[in-house]
């Protein structure tokens, strides 16, 4: 009686294992199986050209201006500390042999100094401006990411792809959404701007 009651639990046992395999097996087919049926039957991909954004959305057209301005001052800037320091040089050569020993040690450890605090800030001003460039590129992403939401809120398009020459190798111009992005980002930035 012993035996009969443990072979009865073992069995029972891999009976409700088997169920269990295939009650979760069996949903992860049915849903993989649908997923392909619905994407297979109506699955649109549609894109966009990058190169066209940069060139026509005004928004991003500004902060490009913008970095460059930026990255234009901070050249300007650090090329007269440059010249201030060549300015130096050329005045610790002209003083030269008149120099005594004290001060020729003296001028050197001056010279250092301002080359230091020359590459310190040039170092600086790089991380700035590549950090505000990164930032304000992840606003323009931000931009056309928030406009595409809404303008795939029926969900015409299962994807939205942006083009790049070496991604994309084949493409049907007529899913090609440029133009109603350029004009929906530029009419949503002149909205905003006013």
């Amino acid at each position: 009686m012993k035996n009969l009651n443990t072979i009865l639990n073992v069995v029972l046992a891999i009976a409700v294992a088997v169920l269990f395999y295939f009650h979760f097996s069996g949903n992860k087919q049915n849903k993989s199986m649908a997923a392909k049926s619905s994407c297979a039957k109506g699955c649109v991909i549609a894109y966009f050209e990058m190169d066209s954004i940069q060139n026509h959305f005004d928004y991003y057209k500004q902060i490009i201006e913008e970095l460059s301005k930026k990255e234009q001052d901070v050249r300007t800037v650090l090329a007269t500390k440059k010249n201030a320091n060549i300015s130096k040089l050329k005045e610790y050569q002209g003083r030269g042999s008149s120099m005594t020993q004290e001060q020729m040690a003296v001028a050197q450890q001056d010279l250092q100094n301002r080359d230091r605090a020359y590459q310190l800030d040039e170092q600086t001003e790089a991380n700035k401006l590549q950090d505000e460039t990164r930032t304000k590129l992840l606003e323009v992403k931000k931009k056309i990411e928030d406009f595409l939401k809404e303008y795939n809120k029926d969900k015409t398009y299962s994807f939205i792809l942006s083009n790049s020459s070496d991604l994309i190798y084949y493409k049907d111009s007529s899913y090609n959404i440029t133009n109603d992005i350029v004009k929906g980002l530029n009419n949503l930035y002149k909205v905003k701007k006013k």
